[in-house]
């Protein structure tokens, strides 16, 4: 029970932990992924060509950038935080794409959960129908 208090993570903070990791890994481009992992240039010798925001959506990605900054910012070096720069710009574009997309109050889920094999549907067994009690005969 010697633990220290503040090195403890809760189950909330480890999904949104998780959630923000899967994220970023969802919208990073195919090209990152696919160079060697061994090779590790720092972030001012990758090729820079940040996508074109507009006014609005330049405003979200710093304030985005501004709030974790605020809150994580004595954890990260100048390399890492040009490197948050850089995600949150490229972040960006798949938000306002995602917010682009029409939705109403009454609109269903646009994936339904359906399992990837198909089971038969075994019968259901047919009710057993009530048989009368027996009634005892009079001599």
């Amino acid at each position: 029970m010697n633990k220290k208090r503040g090195t403890e993570i809760t189950r909330r903070e480890f999904a949104r932990r998780t959630a923000m990791v899967s994220a970023a890994a969802s919208l990073a481009p195919a090209s990152l992924l696919a160079t060697k992992v061994a090779s590790h240039d720092p972030p001012t010798q990758r090729p820079s060509n940040p996508p074109k925001l507009s006014l609005v959506s330049q405003t979200e990605a710093d304030s985005r950038l501004q709030a974790i900054l605020n809150e994580y910012g004595s954890r990260f070096s100048e390399a890492q935080k040009a490197d948050l720069r850089r995600l949150c710009t490229e972040a960006q574009p798949g938000l306002d794409r995602l917010r682009a997309y029409a939705t109403e109050n009454g609109d269903g889920p646009a994936l339904y959960l359906r399992p990837l094999m198909e089971r038969e549907k075994k019968p259901s067994p047919m009710p057993a129908t009530a048989k009368p009690a027996a009634v005892p005969k009079k001599p």
